[in-house]
């Protein structure tokens, strides 16, 4: 009798001291907080994910950069007052109707115009005669040859340009109406707007120095399959300073990748 109510007592005892362990687990449990997600990285990797093969091949941010990387994003975004990072491309078209409300028409003066009737949203006109003026003191004259462009004058020049090329060689250097970034009033085309263009003095000194005043080159060279164009020496887009800075450090410096994620940043 002694034995079994040692043996009672016994399984007593470990039954507690299991009873107790297991308690304090499922408390330990209860109590500890969840894992928490930062929600911008979740928005970071869904937007990511959203891009193109060639996009994630070529613009790598790593884990433990995502972060700084949404920080310097969303202080260019919101530093866009004038709304300069506008999206439009082959696949994301503007309207017929639309046109910048603030146009205003150049003037000879830190650069020359190759014509009379040429404009460009006012920020972006101001930041022509500080990227012309730097032009002049290393002793390069800049000249614009095109600019702000209508919906209607892009579609008659794209109708020419397929008379004159054919459809497929008219798509890949003249933009369909509604894909023309010159709709925006933001990019100027330079000098003889050929491909010798970036062998002349005024060439060679915009690749090396626009970005420095905020100008982008829109269509780079190895990017048609991105851009939806080839190669345009000549076309420049005024993004700011800043973004030009975050064009570089982060999208391997192609506009159209930085532009076409703060897209998709803006609408996610």
């Amino acid at each position: 009798m002694r034995y079994l109510l040692n043996l009672i007592s016994s399984l007593a005892i470990c039954y507690c001291v299991l009873f107790v362990s297991c308690s304090k687990k499922q408390a330990a449990a209860i109590v500890e907080p969840p894992v928490q997600i930062n929600p911008n990285i979740v928005k970071f990797n869904a937007v990511y994910n959203s891009m193109g093969d060639r996009f994630k091949s070529e613009v790598a941010v790593p884990e433990e950069s995502i972060l700084d990387f949404v920080s310097e994003l969303e202080a260019v975004i919101a530093a866009d007052k004038d709304n300069l990072l506008m999206f439009c491309d082959k696949q994301h078209l503007l309207s017929s109707d639309y046109a910048p409300s603030d146009l205003v028409q150049l003037k000879n003066g830190a650069y020359v115009i190759n014509r009379s009737d040429l404009s460009l949203r006012r920020a972006v006109a101001d930041n022509l005669e500080i990227l012309g003026n730097a032009a002049a003191s290393d002793g390069i004259t800049l000249s614009v040859s095109s600019s702000y462009r209508s919906y209607s004058y892009q579609e008659k020049l794209y109708a020419r340009n397929v008379a004159q090329l054919g459809q497929e060689a008219a798509d890949r250097e003249s933009a369909k109406p509604g894909s023309s970034q010159h709709q925006l009033g933001v990019v100027v085309d330079f000098g003889s707007v050929t491909d010798e263009f970036a062998e002349t003095k005024a060439g060679k000194w915009l690749d090396e120095n626009a970005e420095t005043y905020g100008w982008s080159l829109s269509f780079p060279s190895g990017y048609e399959d991105v851009t939806g164009f080839r190669w345009e020496c000549w076309q420049y887009r005024y993004i700011g300073i800043d973004a030009c800075r975050l064009q570089k450090k982060w999208f391997n410096n192609i506009q159209q990748f930085m532009l076409e994620f703060i897209e998709a940043w803006r609408n996610a």
